[in-house]
């Protein structure tokens, strides 16, 4: 009789638990959802309401128990956006940490950046020496050509004056071309002067923090 007893009490035991555990289940389960809509309404439903497409959205179980949070087209957005910015700031920081690697394996001194710094100056000063030279040459020989188109039409106003020769016109055109390409070449070795300046300029001081040099 005992016996009989003690299975009954465990039989309800293991009934009882096996229905909590059925509840917690059921209690656990995605059972609505809930979501203020773009004119601020509140909006509750069993499946996703029209009103909270694009919209944050909770699934709650039957406890009220946030589950989750469905991201909206803002949140997503601001989300997205703030990862860009991470992102990016996370790169400028490698590149600064991998630019002072490169500072202290390759200088010994301030020296060393300076000497190198002038070896790249003196270069880039010598190739606009002859750049501007050859400009003043074209310039005098732009000139000459000047004076021997002006001898013809359109140019010139004298009767009987014929068109410009194809092989003057085309001298004319070309010395033109070429002046234009060799005055940005030289615009181009200036500012490439004042970008080693400035580059070398940081780079010194980047060395003097990381060295600890006043």
């Amino acid at each position: 009789m005992r016996g009989i007893r003690t299975l009954t009490m465990l039989a309800a035991t293991l009934a009882s638990g096996a229905g909590f555990a059925a509840q917690q289940t059921d209690n656990s389960r995605e059972a609505y959802y809930r979501c203020k809509d773009s004119k601020g309404q509140q909006l509750y439903g069993d499946s996703m309401p029209f009103g909270c497409n694009g919209q944050d959205t909770e699934v709650l179980n039957a406890n009220g128990m946030i589950l989750r949070v469905i991201e909206g087209d803002k949140s997503r957005a601001a989300r997205i956006s703030r990862e860009v910015l991470e992102n990016k700031e996370r790169r400028l920081k490698q590149e600064r940490e991998q630019r002072d690697r490169m500072l202290l394996e390759t200088y010994l001194g301030v020296e060393d950046i300076e000497r190198l710094r002038d070896q790249r100056l003196e270069m880039l000063v010598a190739q606009n020496r002859v750049t501007e030279q050859t400009i003043a040459n074209m310039l005098e020989r732009q000139s000459r050509l000047e004076g021997q188109v002006a001898r013809f039409k359109p140019y010139s106003e004298k009767p009987g004056a014929g068109p410009v020769p194809d092989h003057l016109a085309e001298e004319m055109v070309n010395t033109v071309n070429s002046l234009r390409v060799y005055q940005e070449a030289l615009n181009k070795n200036r500012a490439e002067q004042a970008d080693v300046k400035s580059s070398f300029s940081a780079d010194i001081k980047r060395f003097k923090e990381l060295k600890g040099i006043r």
